[in-house]
Formats: C-alpha cells, structure tokens, sequence
C-alpha cells in the first residue's frame, strides 16, 4: 500500500482527534476547512479506509483511525526530540552518551563517575536510565543505550564486558528487630516480616520481588520510597525491614539505630560489569568514559 501523506496530514489528524472537531483541528493546524477537509479525504482514498464517524456533533475516530493517530503522535514526538537533540549540537553540544545501569550503579558509582566525566567534557550530555541487568544487556545489544553497568557476565551478540565492581545486597533491619541478633540469614527467613522498599520503578524492586516469587513465596512492601536513605529513615522508625547494597547501608547505620545482616543467597553477591557493543566503534567520547569506569573499578 503507497503511503501518500505528510507530517502536515499527521499533524491535522492529532488536532481532529483531539478537537472531535473538523473545524476546530482545522484552525489548530492552521489550515481552512476546504483544505483540511481534502487532505483528510484523500488520506481515506489512499488508505481505503474510513478516518472518521462523522455526524451532527462533530467526529469521532475509526479503529483504523485510532491506529493512525496513535502512530502519528508517535511520529511527532520523535521529531520533537530531533529538535531538541539538533538544537543542543548546534548551541555548542558535540555528542550525547546513553547508559544503562542497575540500580547500584546508578545510586551508589554513577554520580561521582559522571561528576569527574562532565566537568572535563563540558560539550558532551548523558542520558541516564535505571533497569535491571538483563534489560541492561539487551539495550546494549539493540543499540538502545551505549555502554551498560550490569551484574549479567554475558548474553548478547557481540557485547563486551569488562570487570567493573563487587555489589553485595545486604539485610537492613532495626537494631531492636528479631532478625537483629543475626550475623546471616537465609532471604527466605525475611520474608514474613513487612519491607521497605524502593519504588517501582526502581530495577532492585523488580529484582527483590523475582527473587521471592522464585521461592514460592510473596513479599509484602509496607511502604515503597524513592531511596536508599530514605528506606534506612523508615527502617530506622520501625516501618519494615529492607535489602539495599552494602555500600548504601555503612554509611546510614552510622547515624542510625540499624543493624546490616548477612544474606546468605547467591545472588546477594553481584560482581558488576561494564558492557560495550564493539568498543572499538564508540565515539570517542564515549570510549572516554568506559576508561574512567575502568580505573575507577582498578582504584577500588
């Protein structure tokens, strides 16, 4: 099927849609009603389909036109981000680096490694999101994001992966708490207690929940908070029980009535890796900051 439209005819189906109104989507695309009634005509001919339920009160949007404008905001929005990506190169930004990490990487290594990054490229952005391991790899793998902070070792055609740092998951509890008086303890003897948690959102929720869900078993999240402080503030008030990194807790329990426990899983032990698709193709930039990451894994 020849696709004859424009981005001027996607525009115009947005502000219809929107309006339920072909005159008021007109005036929003700054198009007279003859025209705007012409191009979304010759959009149905070409499509052969209906856009449009038209009656007395105005129009309302076909399954295939509810398709097409679902696909046209899709459209519009990514050109918006090609403005704003065109206008950052042309005030002076000279490249953008995306990186995908866990949520240890991201809470407890990132922000000083980009801290040092950005004061020395001063014409390079970062983007950076939060997932879990595997998603990590696999945005790596399809090109998504271009280097990656992940506990996976492997996966994923023609990834590399570089040792980066050891990230132990502790037990935090109060240092009242039944589970206290232990130095261990298996995950599964946790379970019964209620946790403090990080928000959904976050890859270590998703994480803790899998990790339950692979014992047969359910864990309850009392509360859910947007960090690690402030999970240890509601564990230090009798709120729950958490799973943090290590790194997170030592310096909470300082000041706080807390106790770190042990976990006695596997999984509770995570070496970190960095991960490339063909490093030797990165920007130079970008390849930049995979040798920081690497010495700051060799400095600790």
């Amino acid at each position: 099927m020849a696709m004859h439209f424009d981005l001027t005819d996607m525009q115009l189906m947005v502000n219809v849609a929107g309006a339920q109104s072909m005159t008021k989507g007109a005036e929003r695309s700054f198009l007279s009603l003859p025209a705007a009634s012409n191009r979304v005509k010759n959009l149905e001919n070409h499509l052969g389909t209906a856009l449009f339920y038209r009656n007395s009160q105005g129009v309302t949007l076909t399954p295939s036109g509810e398709a097409f404008v679902r696909h046209a905001r899709i459209v519009l929005r990514q050109l918006e981000h090609l403005r704003g990506d065109i206008q950052e190169y042309a005030s002076g930004v000279k490249g953008r680096v995306r990186v995908y990490a866990n949520t240890t990487a991201m809470n407890e290594f990132m922000p000083n490694i980009l801290a040092r990054y950005l004061s020395i490229h001063l014409d390079v952005n970062v983007e950076l999101r939060e997932r879990l391991s595997y998603q990590v790899v696999k945005a790596v793998a399809d090109g998504s994001a271009d280097i990656g902070i992940t506990a996976q070792a492997g996966g994923g055609e023609n990834i590399e992966f570089l040792p980066y740092r050891t990230d132990r998951l502790v037990l935090v509890t109060h240092q009242d708490h039944p589970l206290a008086a232990n130095e261990s303890v298996d995950f599964d003897e946790t379970l019964g207690y209620d946790y403090v948690g990080l928000s959904e959102t976050s890859a270590i929720h998703a994480f803790l929940l899998q990790a339950a869900d692979d014992l047969g078993r359910v864990l309850r999240f009392r509360v859910e908070v947007s960090n690690f402080e402030a999970a240890c503030r509601m564990i230090a008030s009798h709120v729950g029980i958490g799973v943090i990194p290590e790194t997170a807790g030592r310096r909470y329990v300082k000041d706080l009535p807390l106790k770190l426990i042990t976990l006695n899983d596997a999984w509770a032990l995570r070496r970190l890796h960095i991960c490339v698709r063909q490093f030797d193709r990165l920007p130079v930039f970008a390849k930049e900051l995979v040798s920081l990451l690497v010495k700051d894994a060799a400095s600790n």
